[in-house]
């Protein structure tokens, strides 16, 4: 899992799992630099800061024409608020789908050049929420599946040049946990419904991220490495009355 003397780019990497994705960049060897909309509260051991919005093409695009090298692009920028479907108009859904599927084609694109010269790889950050049911964040549920797909095809498309993965990740523990859990304990309680006892963390996301990025994955490319604990619990399992362990 070495990246020595890599140049990796993490979007949204200023904070939460973007932060851990470029720590485990960097303590694997590669230079890295974090892109998002604003600078880090804490700077990002190992990695050096850029302003972008991945929602503006143009800038984009200035932004990668102006690096030198490229030899690993992640795709982390997104999110969305908490918003049932009827409670928000079409335009505010369009946004959503905007940042987490648009902007990262657009990131690609804008790459594309730098990584085939390099042979590099291509990591899209997706989400569980792209393979289940997501109330609340149907669009960003949706645009996660769309990635999905999309960096199956790109990974069809950009062989053998450029390798494309999507690591989907589950709950992860971050420093905004509480506005989707609530306090310790509805985390605490979140977390029992995973196998393996706990949420994620930003650094466990980071440590699959430098794998995928690095030769040891040389010939993973078009595959989704789910990072979810064991995935989640069945509620008929709680609802169920026999079968029950006294």
């Amino acid at each position: 899992m070495k990246l020595d003397g890599k140049v990796a780019a993490v979007t949204g990497g200023t904070r939460g799992v973007g932060a851990g994705i470029a720590r485990s960049l960097a303590r694997a060897g590669a230079e890295v630099v974090v892109c998002a909309r604003r600078p880090p509260d804490t700077p990002v051991p190992g990695a050096r800061f850029a302003p972008l919005d991945v929602r503006d093409a143009d800038a984009v695009h200035t932004f990668f024409a102006g690096l030198p090298r490229l030899d690993v692009l992640v795709n982390n920028a997104g999110g969305a608020p908490y918003r049932p479907l009827a409670e928000a108009d079409a335009h505010r859904h369009a946004r959503v789908i905007e940042l987490n599927l648009l902007a990262p084609l657009t990131v690609s694109l804008a790459a594309h050049d730098h990584l085939r010269r390099a042979r590099g790889s291509i990591l899209m950050i997706g989400s569980v929420s792209g393979s289940r049911p997501s109330p609340g964040t149907a669009a960003y549920g949706a645009a996660k599946a769309g990635l999905e797909h999309l960096a199956r095809s790109m990974a069809v498309e950009w062989a053998p040049e450029i390798r494309v993965n999507t690591l989907v990740v589950g709950m992860v523990h971050t420093e905004r946990t509480h506005l989707h859990y609530g306090d310790d304990d509805g985390v605490e309680a979140v977390a029992r419904t995973v196998p393996l006892g706990r949420l994620a963390l930003p650094d466990d996301v980071g440590d699959a991220a430098a794998f995928l990025a690095s030769d040891a994955a040389a010939y993973i490319s078009g595959a989704s490495l789910l990072l979810h604990g064991g995935g989640e619990l069945p509620a008929f399992l709680d609802a169920a009355t026999a079968n029950k362990k006294t």
